[in-house]
C-alpha cells in the first residue's frame, strides 16, 4: 500500500508539472527594457520578441523603465511575480550597477538566469566635424588635448564608460564624460555634434556610419569586421583595447524550474529560427544561446572584471 501511494503521489507530481508546462503562458508575458527606447538593448529586444511570442503562444509585449543605468527596471523585475510571465533583458551594464549603485536587488539572487543571448563588438564613433579621420590620429588628438575630448556614454559603468577609460589608461590620456539616460538620446545628441565621441554598440551605430551622418574610428574587438575590413581593431594601434556589449535574458528568482526550461527551450529556438539568426549577424552580433548556468558563471566573472577596473580607475556615481 505504501508502494502504491508512493507511486501514485509521484505520478500526481509529474502530472501537475506536465500541466503547469502546457498552460504555460495563458497570458502576454512582459519583457521589461530598463532603458528608454531607441537604445541597443531595445533593439536586441524588438528583433527577438515577435519570434519568441510566436513560440510561447502568446505576445510578448516590451515594457521600458529606464534609469540609474538599468538598475530602476531591474529592481522592478526583482520585485514581480516569480511566474514567467514578467522578463528582463539586460546588457552589459547589469555586471555593474551593483558595484556602483545601491541597488535595489541582489545581483546574485534576486534573479534566475536564463540565457546569454548575443554579444558584440565595440565601436568608436565621431561626428563628422571631429578633426580625427581614423583612431591613430584619434589617440594622438586626445595626446594633445587633454580633457577636452567628450565622450557621451549610457551610466558610469556601462561598456562605453569603460572602454574610455581602458583607453585613457592605456595611453595615459584623459577624456570628459556626458553621461545619458539611454541610447535614444546618446544619438540624438551625437548627430547634432553635442558630443565627439561614442564608444558604443557596433549593431546600434552602424547605421548612422552606413548613412555618412558618423564616420567609424576602429573596431574594439579583438580583430577587424568583415563588413567594414577596412577599419582596423583598436588593439593594432593600441595593444589590449578591447570592448564588447553583451545582452541577456533573465527572470525573477523562484519561477517554476518546468516555465524557467520553457522559456529557455523557446529563447534557444528563436535565437535559431533563421530570419532572427541573419537580422542580428547582420548587425553584427554573434548568437550566443547559452545554458541557464553557463549564464550564471558569465555574470559572475563579468561582475568581478568590471568590480576590479571600477575599482583601479576610481569610477563613483556623481
Amino acid at each position: 500500500m505504501r508502494v502504491a501511494r508512493c507511486v501514485l503521489g509521484f505520478l500526481a507530481v509529474a502530472l501537475f508539472t506536465a500541466v503547469h508546462a502546457q498552460s504555460y503562458p495563458a497570458k502576454p508575458v512582459r519583457l521589461v527594457v530598463p532603458f528608454p527606447p531607441g537604445g541597443s538593448t531595445d533593439l536586441v529586444a524588438r528583433q527577438i520578441t515577435p519570434t519568441l511570442g510566436d513560440f510561447l503562444g502568446q505576445q510578448v509585449v516590451i515594457e521600458y523603465k529606464g534609469g540609474a543605468a538599468g538598475s530602476v527596471g531591474t529592481a522592478e523585475v526583482a520585485r514581480a511575480a516569480a511566474d514567467g510571465y514578467t522578463l528582463l533583458i539586460v546588457w552589459d551594464t547589469h555586471g555593474v550597477n551593483h558595484h556602483l549603485y545601491n541597488v535595489q536587488y541582489d545581483f546574485f539572487k534576486s534573479f534566475d538566469p536564463i540565457t546569454q543571448l548575443v554579444q558584440a563588438p565595440g565601436i568608436l564613433v565621431a561626428h563628422p566635424s571631429f578633426p580625427s579621420s581614423d583612431f591613430r590620429e584619434f589617440v594622438a588628438y586626445l595626446k594633445a588635448n587633454p580633457g577636452k575630448v567628450t565622450v557621451g556614454m549610457v551610466g558610469a559603468g556601462s561598456s562605453g564608460n569603460l572602454a574610455a577609460v581602458l583607453l585613457s589608461q592605456l595611453t595615459n590620456t584623459q577624456v570628459m564624460f556626458v553621461n545619458y539616460k539611454g541610447g535614444g538620446p546618446l544619438i540624438n545628441d551625437i548627430l547634432g555634434g553635442h558630443v565627439n565621441v561614442v564608444f558604443g554598440t557596433y549593431s546600434l551605430w552602424e547605421p548612422h556610419v552606413r548613412s555618412g551622418k558618423l564616420k567609424a574610428l576602429a573596431v574594439l574587438g579583438k580583430s577587424r569586421m568583415a563588413q567594414y575590413p577596412d577599419l582596423p581593431a583598436a588593439n593594432e594601434i593600441v595593444p589590449g583595447m578591447e570592448s564588447r556589449t553583451w545582452f541577456g535574458l533573465l527572470a525573477p528568482a523562484g519561477v517554476p524550474k518546468d516555465v524557467l526550461a520553457k522559456i529557455h527551450r523557446e529563447a534557444l529556438r528563436t535565437l535559431n529560427d533563421p530570419k532572427v539568426r541573419e537580422s542580428l549577424i547582420n548587425r553584427g552580433m554573434e548568437v550566443v544561446g547559452s545554458a541557464p548556468d553557463a549564464f550564471a558563471e558569465f555574470l559572475r566573472r563579468e561582475s568581478e572584471a568590471s568590480g576590479r577596473l571600477i575599482k583601479t580607475a576610481g569610477i563613483k556615481i556623481e
